[in-house]
């Protein structure tokens, strides 16, 4: 996408009226007197991100699956979201499944040059994906920041690949747990409201212009409370720094893998409901079928995705048996589901360098670079999590404390839904 032509002045101007209308108290507001200005702004204050400079570094993520990916059906052959450069070598962080069973995957940079990338690694216990530009980009790479010190009421700033003009921003309006259907759960992860429809991959920045989360999921309930707020869910950037070597260096985090049955369980009344089974996964393999209830896990009851995904996982690893209690039709079943690593499961397996070649001969950018035609790409790692269209609306907003806003600089901010105003 080329760079905005639109003035940083203009830009500035939109983002006054922006905060102006959420009757925000604006430290940087020509009209207020210094002392004043000086004296709503927080402690720890610190010098402005340059929103312009910012998004140079936020690139568009295209992946197209191997063929016949068995994460296709829920996640279709060809996908896009947003990626973040985090390394001066062209590291580039984003939502692993953008890149499961990846074969083909290109970014595009601020300047709109569509650039060959290769899949770096994977992490499914956190669900981060990395990727590496094979031409350089012209761009600083963003700080990782300090997700564990974000608390409820935080602004953010949420960055797609849309660039400054699409820019989104929102509060931290919880931080908890997170379980998924898919065999996932985080034992924190950052929620934000008002929702964003370019959710996948998008970079959250705090007031600092630094990195804290990796965009997940839009959610109908934000906040965990009987009203329910939408919003979106960000995989906490602490669980990357834990990681990020061993991923550079081997593609996954070292240590055994987790066991995987390849179940996709929800919540219903207290029960714990087999949606879905993957086809030929060990679950499958087993006689799981969707329509089951989970009763126990090794003879210990579950009710929830929680209790479940720790029960299987305790004292476990890839490739152990796993006794499930099931109740099937009228009948309770007692199954022995022999796990597996969850990369085995899926098309190309991530340690085999068998992505496809991409084509440089046409693309300008390659040429430019002097780059050779038709590098061999590696690729590994999978991963799976739903994602889907949204709408939304908001009719109230959360609980905020008083806080002085972030000064982004060149910010134009759009909202995909309306924005909640903050409590005096």
């Amino acid at each position: 996408m080329a760079a905005s032509s639109t003035s940083p002045a203009t830009l500035r101007a939109a983002f006054l009226a922006f905060l102006t209308t959420l009757e925000i108290p604006v430290a940087f507001a020509a009209s207020a007197p210094p002392a004043v200005a000086d004296a709503r702004k927080p402690p720890d204050a610190v010098a402005a991100p340059d929103a312009e400079r910012l998004f140079r570094a936020v690139v568009k993520v295209s992946a197209r699956a191997v063929p016949n990916a068995r994460s296709a059906a829920s996640l279709g052959s060809a996908r896009e979201g947003t990626g973040v450069l985090i390394g001066s070598d062209g590291l580039i962080v984003t939502i692993g499944y953008l890149i499961v069973e990846a074969d083909e995957v290109t970014v595009t940079d601020h300047r709109g040059r569509v650039l060959p990338a290769t899949v770096v690694g994977y992490d499914h216990a956190s669900g981060f994906g990395l990727l590496r530009a094979i031409v350089p980009i012209d761009a600083t790479p963003v700080a990782l920041g300090a997700s564990g010190r974000m608390a409820e009421t935080d602004p953010v700033m949420i960055a797609s690949h849309g660039g400054v003009d699409e820019a989104a921003f929102a509060w931290v309006v919880s931080k908890r747990p997170f379980t998924g259907s898919w065999e996932y759960m985080l034992d924190e992860a950052l929620w934000t409201s008002p929702p964003t429809s370019a959710w996948s991959g998008a970079g959250l920045i705090d007031r600092d212009g630094k990195l804290v989360g990796v965009g997940s999921l839009i959610v109908r309930d934000a906040t965990g409370d009987e009203a329910r707020l939408p919003g979106n869910l960000f995989v906490p950037i602490d669980a990357l720094k834990a990681v990020l070597a061993e991923l550079v260096a081997d593609g996954r985090r070292k240590g055994p893998a987790r066991p995987w049955l390849g179940v996709a369980a929800d919540e219903v009344q207290g029960r714990l409901i087999v949606s879905r089974v993957s086809p030929d996964s060990p679950a499958d393999e087993a006689g799981v079928e969707a329509g089951d209830i989970i009763l126990g896990v090794a003879g210990e009851p579950v009710r929830t995705q929680r209790e479940f995904y720790r029960r299987l996982w305790a004292g476990r690893s890839a490739g152990a048996e796993v006794p499930l209690r099931l109740l099937q039709g009228a009948d309770v079943r007692e199954l022995k589901v022999r796990s597996i690593d969850r990369v085995e499961y899926f098309r190309p397996p991530s340690h085999l360098p068998l992505a496809k070649p991409v084509g440089l001969k046409a693309d300008p950018a390659a040429r430019e670079s002097g780059l050779k035609a038709d590098p061999q790409f590696a690729s590994c790692g999978s991963g799976f999590s739903p994602t889907g269209p949204a709408s939304c609306a908001l009719s109230a907003g959360p609980p905020h404390a008083r806080w002085s806003p972030p000064e982004w600089v060149g910010l134009s901010p759009t909202a995909s839904c309306p924005v909640p105003s903050p409590s005096a």
